[in-house]
């Protein structure tokens, strides 16, 4: 069984974010996203895994990820030079995959559930596609399945005007070597891609076992900034641990589930768990939130932030208005000129300088 982690696209829904990085390296909880699913598969004891990279983002997600070797893993990057979908992803990865049985993976999806029990569902029934499915309210934005009772996928639309059911398609999927065939047989959409949910008609059509499992726990696609900073909420509830690495003066007030690194400093402030900051940090003056997430080497001064994510190296100078729901890049700086607004909210691309004035 081998794995592929589909990591390329050009990130749009996230920009500006994204025109000097890959969404799938954006942190949730200080880790970048893809490793969540690099490490749910490793779990499930699959190691050799292919990773789809672009052109514009594929040598960062390389050099942060590197060989595998940290997550117990084997990884070949395998370049995809345009996004023409899904299953053109496949496509491009066969040479990789071989004849091999295989889980693919959307690298800015999360899954609470554990893939170990979809595994033993798709090998113990000899099934050539397990898809993993989860009712939402607006099915127009996905691929949508029709299921009978038994769970056997009928029918599968993507991005459906009117959809046949709100049963949307999870980013994992677990596939025979028979999609290849199926691959083969189908022709671009009208948007001028190969899509997955045609090669998954096609193995229907042509009569094999396509079944399907509806998800337990929570789902996230965390290609919009919303989506992420709700991404980060639920691994800081769910997934914290409780650690006071860093230099902490008497002043200083921490609550509830705080995870703090080695060598960072924190003078007279307030921090109200769930919370995690990295190492290297200076906060001086501060009320840090509830689930917020500040990365490595950020200085913090005169700020008050909750339920936001700053990256590497941001600076938060003087600011004493609340700041919320953002999402400030790495090495950005926000600072506060004399005048001053009511309520601040963010979307910040790396290496910004925003002044408030």
């Amino acid at each position: 069984m081998k794995a592929l982690i589909l990591s390329g696209g050009k990130g749009t829904r996230l920009r500006p974010l994204t025109h000097t990085g890959a969404k799938q390296l954006v942190p949730v909880a200080n880790k970048p996203i893809l490793w969540y699913g690099i490490e749910s598969i490793v779990k499930a004891g699959i190691t050799e895994i292919g990773i789809i990279i672009s052109p514009e983002t594929g040598e960062e997600i390389r050099r942060k990820t590197g060989s595998g070797e940290q997550f117990g893993a084997n990884i070949t990057y395998i370049l995809q030079d345009e996004p023409l979908g899904l299953a053109h992803a496949v496509k491009i990865g066969r040479p990789f995959l071989g004849d091999s049985p295989f889980i693919m993976y959307l690298g800015d999806n999360l899954i609470q559930d554990d893939i170990n029990v979809f595994l033993d569902k798709f090998k113990n029934q000899h099934l050539d596609e397990l898809i993993l499915l989860r009712s939402v309210s607006n099915p127009t934005a996905f691929g949508v399945a029709v299921v009978d009772d038994k769970g056997r996928v009928l029918k599968l639309v993507e991005k459906p005007k009117n959809p046949p059911s709100n049963l949307a398609l999870v980013g994992v999927y677990f596939f025979s070597p028979a999609v290849h065939q199926a691959i083969d047989n189908i022709q671009p959409s009208p948007r001028g891609e190969l899509e997955i949910t045609d090669a998954i008609q096609e193995l229907i059509n042509t009569d094999k076992i396509v079944e399907s499992v509806q998800l337990q726990g929570w789902w996230l696609d965390t290609g919009k900034k919303d989506d992420l900073l709700e991404a980060n909420r639920i691994i800081l509830d769910t997934n914290l641990s409780i650690d006071k690495a860093g230099n902490i003066d008497d002043k200083s007030k921490i609550s509830g589930r705080v995870n703090i690194k080695g060598n960072t400093t924190i003078i007279n402030s307030t921090i109200r768990g769930p919370v995690i900051i990295g190492e290297n940090c200076h906060i001086e003056n501060c009320f840090i939130g509830p689930y917020t997430s500040i990365g490595d080497k950020c200085t913090l001064v005169d700020a008050d932030i909750e339920h936001s994510v700053l990256l590497e190296s941001a600076q938060i100078l003087e600011i004493d208005q609340r700041i919320v729901d953002s999402l400030i890049g790495g090495r950005a700086k926000l600072e506060m000129a004399p005048q001053r607004p009511k309520a601040l909210r963010f979307m910040v691309g790396d290496d910004s300088h925003v002044e408030l004035v």
